[in-house]
């Protein structure tokens, strides 16, 4: 899809979609022409840039329309300013090679600063498993910074649309280390799976990852459980890995054909299939009790 034609496509009544912005969103502030060479990433940004066919139409609305959306930002004490909002934007003018972008410059806290930087982003079409996960704990902690009275779950809920049960589980699982979000993400690893072994501490997650990578098993929903209880009750090991996710392994099946012309060497015409088979089978038994001795 062309630039061009992805711009024809844009309506105004799209852009806070296109823009990744939220109408709760408070967009009060001072706007400025900040150069992009003084913007900062967020510290810790859990939501990632991609360069696909929505950011393709980002460029090309921006390339027809200017950016019709500011982001949001403020001073960075060490000098430039910090996103909070917009990263997406400043990465298409980038690309388009522009020197500067409208940016709202807010005067918030940190804790703030990372709820707006959340609500700008959560409600993405296209949000991983692992950037909601990451996301979510930070606004989680957040809340709980500013002592807010009631459950931050359940504030949390309110806030976002998703239960409090489902956010608890998205927290979990932001415990897992960046290659086990990684499975999850690329659908190797099921969410479910994924939220029982977020309880494992890092080296036992290491352990499973090397486990996974070299044995190419798939944990199964009861595996991660049985991973999970060993872990909780001072019983896990590497070997025990291993043992785990070897039983939940297809064994081959094995097919032999022996070749006709073979076998007439060692049996003649008037021997059936099942003549030459119990005998081949009995010189093997002989052949085991040998090796065995």
């Amino acid at each position: 899809m062309s630039k061009k034609s992805s711009a024809s496509k844009i309506k105004v009544s799209s852009f806070n979609d296109l823009f990744g912005m939220n109408d709760s969103i408070d967009n009060s502030g001072e706007i400025k022409n900040i150069p992009l060479d003084e913007l900062y990433e967020f510290n810790n940004h859990p939501f990632k840039i991609r360069d696909n066919e929505k950011m393709d139409e980002l460029i090309a609305s921006i390339k027809e329309h200017g950016v019709l959306v500011p982001g949001i930002a403020r001073i960075r004490p060490q000098g430039g300013y910090e996103i909070i909002a917009g990263h997406s934007r400043i990465h298409a003018c980038k690309a388009l090679g522009m020197n500067d972008i409208p940016m709202f410059i807010r005067n918030i806290s940190d804790d703030e600063a990372v709820m707006v930087m959340v609500d700008s982003n959560i409600q993405r079409e296209d949000i991983l498993p692992s950037e909601k996960a990451r996301a979510y704990k930070m606004k989680y902690e957040a809340i709980k910074h500013q002592g807010k009275k009631g459950n931050s779950l359940d504030i949390l809920g309110e806030e976002s649309g998703d239960s409090s049960k489902v956010i608890q589980r998205f927290i979990w699982l932001a415990n897992l280390s960046d290659k086990l979000l990684e499975l999850v993400d690329q659908k190797l690893l099921g969410f479910t799976q994924g939220v029982d072994i977020s309880f494992l501490n890092n080296e036992e997650q290491e352990w499973l990852l090397n486990v996974l990578n070299k044995s190419s098993a798939k944990l199964s929903t009861k595996q991660a459980a049985e991973i999970k209880k060993h872990s909780q009750d001072g019983e896990l090991t590497e070997a025990l890995l291993w043992e785990i996710l070897s039983s939940g392994a297809s064994k081959k099946i094995r097919k032999v054909s022996l070749n006709n012309k073979r076998l007439n060497e060692y049996f003649a015409d008037n021997y059936t299939e099942e003549d030459i088979e119990e005998i081949i089978f009995t010189l093997l038994d002989e052949w085991k009790k040998k090796s065995e001795e």
